[in-house]
């Protein structure tokens, strides 16, 4: 363990939003050094999803260094919450997984998380392990430790109830269950984003109620995705996967605004913030891909798509590799062309890029949205994707 304290803390703090409260945290830090007792981080996940991706990951690293500073890290699976399905942040009710499904994402979610997290350091632990075998008077008295008031006042509750949607009361229950693991766990410190904290706070609640210490809740921020204005999901195609190929992360990176680049160096990178800012922003977000690339794929890997990057887009020469797609003998419409081979999600979007010039066959830009393409040729679509036309 990390004996100086003002250390630890200057490693837990980076990029943190919320600290509830940061002298308990101080003192529990300073307890668990004088006892030589590290503490119980934990951090919940429901295996909703196969696929992590970045914004997941904002999460996994601020785990990853209180493993490197000396203390336990519990990642608790929620089996059984994501049979019920958090309502955080939504707007509908959510879509009930079955045990299958959710057994299926969890065996994934630990296969990625050992990207980031050392896996010999790691408790795994899942709710199902307490919640399949509770008995029903033993679940009626967790409830007693929560109001209808209390959990009312959750603002997606609120903005749900005011537009006249429903409210499952498995939803009201999620976060009485969430604030139930930390009981069962004892947990000193619980991690989740903004949008978690009342579910965080509730589970302080509930530790005071069962006459344990309370934990101390600290939020990470939620990680916009490329488009640099709503948070990284799947939903927006804004994503950036960590199972991803290299070419792809690192072009997907450098598409990232400069101003939203410090903010994944603060979340995604151990660099020197200072220094990052003292660079040229070209440079500098040069430097952010490949730091990101060698996380998830090798050093190697990222400094060659760091030289590809540079020899095809400052070059402006054709990348080494590209996606290929086939034609026939007498061509195919350029808006079929671009749907089929998946470089566009509609064929309103591809004649919208083909209308603003966003298309080019050899470096001539295609004019009109019924174009037929009938040669071999490489297509240029926006900046960054190319895709290579041959004959059938």
């Amino acid at each position: 363990m990390i004996k100086d304290i003002d250390k630890q803390l200057e490693i837990i703090k980076r990029g943190a939003v919320d600290i509830i409260s940061e002298p308990e945290l101080k003192a529990k830090l300073e307890q668990g050094i004088a006892k030589n007792r590290p503490l119980k981080i934990k951090a919940g996940f429901d295996p909703t999803a196969p696929d992590l991706h970045l914004g997941h990951t904002v999460l996994l690293r601020k785990l990853r260094q209180f493993q490197d500073c000396g203390h336990e890290v519990y990642f608790l699976i929620g089996d059984f919450t994501a049979r019920i399905g958090d309502p955080t942040g939504r707007s509908l009710q959510r879509k009930v997984l079955n045990l299958e499904q959710v057994s299926q994402n969890a065996q994934t979610y630990k296969r990625q998380v050992g990207k980031i997290l050392d896996l010999d350091k790691l408790k795994v632990v899942f709710n199902g392990q307490w919640f399949d075998e509770m008995k029903l008077a033993d679940f009626l008295g967790i409830m007693m430790n929560i109001t209808v008031q209390q959990i009312i006042q959750r603002d997606d509750f609120k903005k749900r109830t005011a537009s006249g949607q429903e409210i499952s009361m498995l939803e009201f229950m999620y976060p009485i269950l969430q604030g139930y693991d930390s009981v069962k766990l004892e947990a000193d410190v619980e991690l989740g984003g903004t949008d978690q904290i009342f579910n965080l706070l509730v589970g302080r609640d509930m530790q005071k109620d069962f006459g344990q210490p309370q934990q101390v809740v600290i939020t990470m921020p939620l990680l916009e995705g490329t488009d640099g204005v709503q948070k990284m999901s799947k939903s927006y195609d804004n994503y950036i996967g960590i199972n991803e190929s290299a070419g792809a992360m690192f072009g997907k990176i450098m598409s990232v605004s400069d101003e939203m680049m410090f903010k994944y160096y603060t979340l995604l990178t151990d660099e020197n913030l200072a220094e990052m800012k003292a660079m040229h922003p070209k440079e500098a977000k040069l430097k952010l891909a490949e730091t990101i690339v060698s996380q998830y794929h090798s050093p190697q890997a990222a400094k060659a798509e760091r030289d590809n990057f540079e020899r095809v887009f400052s070059g402006r020469e054709l990348p080494e590799e590209m996606q290929e797609y086939k034609i026939p003998a007498e061509g195919r419409l350029l808006v079929d062309i671009l749907t089929g081979a998946g470089l566009v999600k509609s064929k309103n979007e591809a004649r919208r890029l083909i209308q603003q010039g966003g298309v080019t066959a050899d470096g001539e830009a295609v004019a009109g949205e019924d174009a037929v393409i009938n040669k071999e040729c490489v297509l240029k679509v926006g900046k960054r994707r190319f895709l290579k036309l041959s004959r059938q």
